[in-house]
């Protein structure tokens, strides 16, 4: 398995929260994205590790960009999932799990991260991610937990229930480390469904946030919610102009407000995805 990996640094962190946000898997309003993205420019990485792209990657549907200058063929980069090296404001190391989620070969590479994690003595595991919702945008985003126990997911908030969807190797790696004894959570945004194709910062923010509240880290969601407002007010005008639409959205409004402490608010709207699809056009079709 430590074929799969090569060290690119030596640094031996100080019990360093692992943070996964890989491309390809479910990631409503670029919610994941957007927060990875954010983390990235406000705290300063390195690579420490890569993972074996020809292994992992199918390079036909993740093509390497091939950088032409005057007719010449200056070099290729190639796409390939890496761990990163970094601090957050206060000083707590942090490594960020990144790249394309793999292609194949997900025991091997789930083995693979936990192994290197374990050298790097992590203490904790947070993926991040994102789904659309019937959720309306003039509420505050809540983050739905999956984790490795009770506790963790509590802390959070999770569904109830029992439900079987679609899994990403985040949730591969969620298991792998739970049973490998570090402790691992999923923060999931809740997106409305008619906002879930546009950039949507406010669910960044709450991804920001969540991660600083779960894993004790010092980090500065001020630049996210700055955006986010913009956001909303801009979804705000676009549904002004209709009068249904507006009307749909109070009614999303409402079902949220009597459906609270059900994230999802599973079996609370079963119309969920009919009433939001009218909107969803209507805002696309705006652009």
């Amino acid at each position: 398995m430590a074929t799969l990996y090569r060290r690119v640094l030596p640094a031996q962190p100080d019990r360093p929260v692992l943070i996964v946000a890989m491309e390809g898997w479910i990631d409503a309003g670029a919610g994941a994205a957007t927060a990875l993205a954010h983390l990235l420019a406000a705290l300063p990485t390195e690579v420490l590790a890569t993972f074996d792209g020809d292994e992992l990657v199918d390079y036909r549907s993740r093509r390497p960009v091939l950088r032409i200058s005057d007719g010449v063929d200056v070099g290729l980069t190639w796409r390939e999932p890496e761990m990163r090296v970094g601090h957050d404001e206060a000083g707590n190391d942090v490594l960020l799990l990144v790249g394309p989620e793999p292609d194949t070969r997900w025991h091997a590479f789930t083995a693979a991260v936990v192994e290197l994690a374990r050298e790097l003595g992590v203490r904790m595991v947070v993926g991040l991610g994102a789904f659309p919702a019937p959720v309306p945008h003039t509420r505050p985003v809540k983050l739905a937990a999956t984790a490795t126990d009770s506790a963790l997911a509590a802390q959070v908030g999770f569904v109830g229930g029992t439900i079987d969807v679609p899994a990403g190797v985040q949730a591969a790696l969620e298991l792998a480390f739970g049973e490998a004894g570090i402790p691992a959570v999923g923060l999931w945004a809740r997106v409305p469904h008619y906002v879930s194709a546009m950039a949507y910062p406010p669910a960044a923010a709450a991804l920001v946030e969540g991660l600083a509240s779960v894993a004790q880290l010092s980090l500065d969601a001020a630049p996210l919610h700055a955006t986010a407002d913009a956001t909303r007010q801009q979804v705000d005008e676009l549904i002004a102009k209709s009068a249904e639409h507006l009307a749909m959205v109070r009614q999303l409004e409402a079902t949220l407000d009597q459906a609270e402490g059900n994230p999802l608010d599973v079996g609370q709207m079963p119309s969920g995805d009919e009433i939001a699809a009218e909107l969803e056009r209507f805002l696309r079709g705006e652009g």
